[in-house]
């Protein structure tokens, strides 16, 4: 359990900031020396950057961007517009599509769960466009609601001309936008995350091996997706989870196969090595009990409405501040769920990560005296402070 101790009050009580351990100097170890041109390795909890090259130069992601197709498509699921019973007829445009392929039929009846594991698995095309036809009546449809998505979660320089990854000139991002996206799947969608672990999928009598080798070779490794086009190079963007710490790695660039996989496994390896993220309280969790005015009740309890991280060097056993910012004095009535300021947590790198405070539950606005005797005391502590 987490203990901490009030370090100081500001006076104007809008602003409390409390000592869990304070993050001594750190050192950061030199960064990896890769054969890519372009590369980047987040913390997937908070997504602090731990190392990069060349992250936001615009490139051609290949495969890559079925991973966009795959957020899109989990968004339709979750929404209803879709089911994983649901039954796919084959258009020939699917089935005539090049490349990698799960091997679909033309007219044939396929389901939505098994053309997710086609996309993911085996990195069919031809399932990625049968899937977007499915969903958004065209994969033109569909790609509008990637640049979409692209835009709602900030990608800088990421757009989309097909769901395949197949060369066009619309289609392009950068590393730093696919780890970004990856953080997103990873975190929204576990259940569709799972599906990049597997190191297999039959089809249609034929068993294809998912291509990103390091998930039969490094044991910490459970996803995400790998690119290759003439044009583009081997890409891959991977992520794994050794207890400590999720990182997310991506690699664009490489001029081999074994060299994406090489310069993957160092940049993982220098992530487990030396950094760890650490849960500091669980969302929907008390951390606090903070003073509340004109209310039924005299104090509050308050919390975040997600897990709270804090990234530190790996065995690092001391101390880590968070500051309560509120965005006013706490007045009832107050509604559970009510966002009241921010949960301000130093962070690694010097570069504090903030997380929306709420309420935990409701305080309703007391008796005409509770509101009288109140108001009063808050001018007196405002007068006091001055």
């Amino acid at each position: 359990m987490i203990s901490f101790k009030l370090k100081f009050i500001f006076v104007s009580f809008l602003f409390i900031s409390f000592k869990l351990c304070a993050l001594d100097q750190f050192i950061k170890p030199p960064e990896p020396i890769l054969s890519v041109s372009s590369f980047i390795l987040i913390d997937a909890n908070t997504g602090t950057v731990l190392a990069e090259n060349n992250s936001s130069m615009r490139i051609e992601p290949a495969s890559l961007v079925k991973i966009m197709t795959t957020y899109v498509a989990a968004h339709a699921i979750k929404a209803g517009h879709a089911n994983l019973e649901d039954k796919v007829i084959v258009s020939e445009k699917a089935w005539r599509m090049e490349g990698s392929r799960m091997f679909i039929e033309v007219d044939s009846e396929v389901s939505v769960d098994s053309l997710l594991n086609g996309m993911i698995i085996q990195s069919g095309n031809d399932a990625s466009v049968a899937l977007a036809e499915h969903i958004y009546g065209s994969e033109a449809s569909f790609v509008s609601q990637m640049n979409v998505f692209a835009e709602k979660l900030e990608l800088e320089d990421t757009s989309f001309g097909n769901v395949t990854g197949l060369p066009e000139k619309e289609t392009y991002t950068t590393a730093k936008d696919m780890v970004n996206l990856s953080q997103k799947l990873i975190h929204e969608f576990p259940e569709i995350y799972k599906r990049f672990s597997v190191k297999s999928y039959t089809f249609n009598n034929i068993m294809q091996r998912n291509r990103n080798i390091l998930l039969r070779k490094n044991g910490f490794v459970d996803g995400i997706k790998t690119g290759y086009t003439e044009s583009a190079d081997y890409c891959l963007v991977s992520s794994g989870d050794n207890g400590l710490i999720r990182l997310i790695a991506a690699v664009i660039g490489a001029k081999t196969n074994k060299a994406r996989f090489r310069d993957t496994k160092a940049l993982l390896d220098y992530g487990f090595r030396f950094f760890e993220s650490k849960r500091l309280f669980e969302k929907s969790t008390a951390i606090r009990k903070l003073k509340v005015w004109e209310g039924e009740n005299d104090e509050i309890e308050v919390g975040s409405a997600r897990d709270i991280f804090t990234l530190r060097p790996a065995g690092y056993s001391e101390s880590v501040v968070f500051d309560i910012v509120l965005n006013n004095k706490l007045r009832a009535p107050i509604k559970k769920g009510q966002k009241l300021g921010k949960i301000v947590v130093e962070n690694y790198g010097g570069k504090d990560r903030a997380y929306d405070l709420i309420a935990l539950e409701d305080v309703f606005e007391g008796g005409f005296f509770k509101r009288l005797i109140d108001s009063v005391l808050i001018h007196f502590e405002e007068d006091r402070h001055e």
